[in-house]
């Protein structure tokens, strides 16, 4: 019987089998991509993102319906002069079959990742996050039941809730910002039975927000012109631009990649400031001087990743070359008045990063970087926010431990994690 997937490096060309593998065994500073068996897009009858699992990294299914929903705009493209723009909504709003409870498209990855590791065996599940995917998979193991750690910054504290019970949820809150959040939780992998979730390099977060792409693809009949998303890693670029790819390879829905419009928040814009520049390299001191000053004055504080995948193989630069592609600086105020004119167009509220994304399309439209007849596909990335909190319960997740920017992962503080992780069954209710 065939593999279902395979794993290739793009670097060294070698395909492996996947064992919850994260980086190339011979080492390249490379993205793993899957390489599916099936080569044409097919359909399951299955909740949710489990529709697309022929091109997921999975072999079962989780018993969540919750997906994106794509549908033709009609009054912020009509406000914008557009005559095919359709949106692809992750987040909550019943009206449009918009399940994801917790109005973030972080559930797209949160979900085949746990299952991923349930189905490989590998441990408990640590991530990192500024809010919105620590929510993801902190709902998700409230559903299945599978342990993770969760690493945020203190001031995110608050993002954290589901909409069940999550009693598997080890959380760990940093008095510092994501960055600090990060490198906490590298160190809380070096306890054995703890697995880095691995961010940009898991291909099950990545094909999984790439479900964004195959659903608006299937909705238009076709591959769109233009690709618009805000990014804070830039993951979810990356993520359009491999499922584009496969569905130029399927046959059916066009042979040309969509252009990536991607857009950061000012003053923290560091891969804007590296793609103007033409460099490869994002330099700490050119791209983002004063970093974490440049963090608090953002709207969007979820799109501030100081390490993102820009330079690697396969990573945020490459899509955007291989895509010919545009990046945009938003200010907060712009925003603002985005997030406005689409509530007030699309009656549905957005999540502050989303919002950037509808600046940065307001923006090319009114500059003439898109026509008026282009296929033009807006990832809104999270929203139903009011909606959400009228119609679902809410369980605050409270902190098991709470650490300092720096502090050593050590003494009591490893016990006490190393004491969590003891009482816990590493099983996912498939």
């Amino acid at each position: 019987m065939r593999e279902k997937y395979l794993l290739h490096c793009p670097g060294c060309g070698r395909l492996f089998p996947d064992n919850y593998t994260l980086d190339c065994p011979l080492g390249c500073n490379a993205l793993l991509r899957t390489v599916y068996a099936e080569h044409r897009l097919t359909l399951r009858d299955l909740p949710g993102i489990f529709r697309y699992s022929s091109w997921l990294p999975i072999e079962g299914h989780l018993r969540i319906d919750a997906g994106p929903v794509s549908y033709a705009s009609e009054g912020l493209a009509r406000e914008l002069g557009l005559s095919n723009l359709t949106v692809t909504f992750s987040g909550y709003w019943p009206e449009r079959g918009g399940r994801m409870e917790t109005c973030s498209f972080k559930e797209l990855e949160a979900q085949p990742t746990v299952l991923r590791l349930g189905e490989k065996g590998a441990g408990v599940l640590q991530i990192s996050s500024a809010g919105n995917t620590g929510r993801a998979f902190c709902q998700v193991s409230a559903l299945t039941g599978a342990p993770v750690v969760v690493v945020v910054p203190a001031s995110a504290a608050d993002r954290l809730w589901t909409t069940v019970p999550a009693p598997n949820v080890c959380l760990i809150t940093v008095e510092g910002d994501y960055s600090d959040s990060i490198a906490f939780g590298r160190e809380v992998c070096s306890l054995p039975g703890i697995v880095p979730e691995g961010g940009a390099k898991n291909v099950a977060r990545r094909d999984g927000m790439g479900t964004v792409m195959l659903d608006a693809a299937l909705f238009a009949g076709r591959l769109p012109d233009a690709y618009f998303q805000a990014i804070g890693s830039g993951t979810g670029g990356i993520a359009a631009w491999e499922a584009a790819e496969r569905l130029v390879a399927d046959g059916r829905f066009g042979s040309r990649l969509p252009t990536l419009h991607l857009s950061q928040n000012l003053p923290f814009v560091p891969m804007v400031r590296a793609w103007v520049a033409g460099r490869r390299e994002i330099v700490p001191e050119v791209d983002m001087p004063d970093a974490e000053a440049s963090i608090v004055r953002v709207s969007a504080d979820v799109l501030t990743n100081r390490h993102p995948p820009w330079e690697v193989r396969g990573g945020v630069y490459d899509a955007l070359a291989a895509s010919g592609g545009r990046m945009y600086a938003v200010a907060n105020d712009d925003t603002r008045s985005a997030g406005r004119l689409f509530e007030a167009t699309e009656e549905i509220d957005l999540d502050p990063a989303a919002a950037v994304a509808v600046a940065s399309l307001i923006r090319a439209a009114e500059e003439g970087f898109i026509g008026p007849d282009d296929h033009i596909l807006l990832n809104v990335t999270g929203g139903g926010y009011a909606r959400a909190a009228e119609d679902l319960d809410r369980y605050p997740v409270e902190p098991y431990l709470r650490v300092r920017a720096g502090e050593a992962f050590a003494g009591d503080v490893r016990d006490a994690v190393r004491g969590w992780l003891a009482e816990q069954e590493v099983v996912v209710r498939a």
